[in-house]
């Protein structure tokens, strides 16, 4: 009898191995072309892009390869450099300025404010328009012949100056307010969301102790809300990564250089200069720079709670 019994049961647990592949089956087969695209098209794409960045490829990759070469003329030109610096200032504000203002405006909606939904459309709805669209439309705003400069000076001040379009040392801020107004809604919308997920036992216990407001959403919402931070923080990070299109509508990335941005140069260099090895090696420095960002914070986020 116990060696029945113990046979039996094992016979479960050595039977129930083999079911975990077939667990949620359906799950995991629908999950296969996500699978290859991430396999073969990104992980495969970038490995091609770093071997070939140490060639010199031109119209046509050819597998000629010439050391860091292509890094080192990367690194002396000053277009690049300014393009990594108009990134940097780019980044940093519109991370600073988006959660802000985002923040702050969904404080306000989430006051039960008469009209929410038709102010949460006005915000939103710069977010529907697309770069190329908002770019132009800044372009016209800042425009010092018919912009805000030209309508300022005709309501009397006439030493008015507010021209980002074409001073270089200021054009960055121009496709910063654009780039802001354009993304500030979404992260609104989802700051919005975050509070309203908050339970309202937690605004009746601080009302009732006394804890002023601003208070409470420091030390208690805002700590609580650190998942939509963290989503917020990684959806503005990927528009900042691949701005192009915004800057190349409103600017053209001029005056000169001035406005330059990574994107723009990788573009530039593969299908206008038809320099690919140029262009791999810039594009490899961007991935290089997100890995830096990414890899870390996936560590700490990922490897900490799984400790735990």
């Amino acid at each position: 009898m116990p060696s029945r019994v113990g046979s039996t049961g094992s016979t479960p647990r050595s039977s129930g191995r083999p079911n975990q592949l077939f667990r949620n089956l359906n799950s995991k087969i629908a999950s296969l072309p996500m699978i290859f695209v991430a396999l073969v098209i990104f992980l495969g794409g970038s490995i091609w892009t770093i071997v070939y960045s140490f060639t010199n490829s031109r119209l046509l990759p050819r597998a000629n390869f010439v050391g860091f070469d292509q890094y080192e003329r990367l690194w002396a030109s000053s277009r690049w450099i300014i393009s990594i610096q108009n990134l940097a200032i780019y980044g940093i504000l519109s991370l600073i300025f988006s959660l802000v203002v985002g923040f702050v405006l969904a404080a306000l909606m989430d006051q039960k404010i008469r009209f929410e939904n038709v102010f949460r459309t006005i915000f939103l709805y710069p977010f529907a328009l697309s770069f190329i669209v908002t770019g132009l439309v800044w372009q016209w705003i800042l425009n010092p012949d018919f912009g805000i400069q030209a309508i300022v000076r005709s309501m009397g001040w006439e030493t008015f100056e507010f021209n980002p379009i074409y001073d270089a040392d200021i054009v960055i801020y121009g496709i910063l307010i654009a780039g802001l107004w354009q993304g500030t809604g979404l992260v609104m919308c989802l700051m919005l969301a975050g509070l309203r997920g908050i339970d309202e036992d937690i605004w009746k216990a601080a009302r009732v102790d006394g804890i002023p407001m601003w208070r409470t959403y420091i030390f208690i919402v805002i700590p609580m809300m650190r998942p939509v931070f963290i989503t917020t923080l990684v959806i503005i990070g990927a528009g900042i990564v691949k701005l192009y299109d915004l800057v190349v509508a409103q600017t053209s990335g001029g005056p000169g250089n001035a406005s330059e941005v990574p994107a723009k140069y990788v573009y530039d260099y593969m299908f206008q200069a038809q320099n690919l090895g140029q262009g791999f090696a810039a594009s490899t420095m961007m991935l290089l720079t997100v890995a830096i960002i990414i890899v870390p914070w996936a560590y700490l986020e990922f490897g900490g709670r799984k400790r735990g």
